[in-house]
């Protein structure tokens, strides 16, 4: 197995290599300290795992990801700053390490990446990703795992979302239905800064499709759902709404 480290943090490098030689003592290491340097290594070496640091230099990570050709390999970040991208990184399904790196997370990073589908569909993963990230107004899109890889959705396409126990229901404007093994409030931590609005317990809504509200406390959708407002979140509903 061939394992590429990029960080510009000695003390972080010598971390990760100390895990990783106690967790898979038999993989070929390669470190690199640059953008420009891990971009070449990258696209010589064809790594298996690729753990990329965020700031580089100067440079970040995503730099990187934007540049290589090559992105056959598993892919776990690491960050110092614990708010930094990592709602990029939950919408596009790509793993991350915070610094200082703990074992039982490394554990947990590389017991998924060895997963087969941990890989697959890496290209678009990384797509998603550099859209949350970039300052234009591309597409954005939330990356949900299914049996055969990864599904992309179009998040101004969600309509609404529905708990059911530890599922989630995703309805999109098209008619489409998916179910994730996540749970309500994972969408709502994840979807709330694009204008999604949690109505009830087991309602997440989109609220570019509200269509009507009537003072019975039930909203009605443009795919016709009508669902109840709970009483503790009516108040903030209407701000968000812009109703006075």
């Amino acid at each position: 197995m061939t394992i590429v480290i990029i960080d510009d943090e000695q003390h972080c490098t010598d971390r990760i290599l100390f895990l990783l030689q106690s967790y898979i003592p038999q993989s070929h290491i390669t470190c690199f300290t640059t953008a420009d340097e891990a971009i070449k290594g990258i696209e010589e070496q064809h790594p298996d795992i690729v753990f990329l640091d965020v700031q580089l230099n100067g440079k970040t990570g995503f730099d990187v990801l934007s540049a290589v050709s090559y992105r056959n390999f598993n892919l776990i970040f690491t960050t110092a700053y614990e708010q930094y991208a990592i709602r990029a990184f939950k919408l596009s399904a790509i793993d991350y390490l915070l610094k200082p790196v703990d074992q039982e997370d490394l554990e947990n990073a590389m017991q998924k990446a060895l997963k087969k589908m941990e890989q697959e569909q890496l290209y678009e993963r990384i797509d998603v990703l550099l859209s949350h990230l970039s300052a234009d107004n591309l597409p954005q899109k939330i990356s949900i795992p299914s049996k055969e890889g990864y599904t992309f959705l179009d998040i101004a396409a969600i309509i609404r979302c529905e708990a059911d126990v530890n599922y989630t229901h995703i309805f999109l404007s098209d008619g489409k239905k998916y179910t994730v093994s996540k749970s309500l409030k994972y969408f709502e931590e994840l979807l709330s800064p694009q204008n999604f609005f949690r109505v009830h317990n087991s309602h997440l809504i989109n609220t570019a499709y509200v269509k009507t509200y009537d003072r019975s406390g039930f909203v009605t959708l443009s795919d016709h759902t009508r669902l109840e407002v709970s009483v503790r979140r009516k108040e903030e509903f209407f701000k968000v709404l812009g109703v006075h």
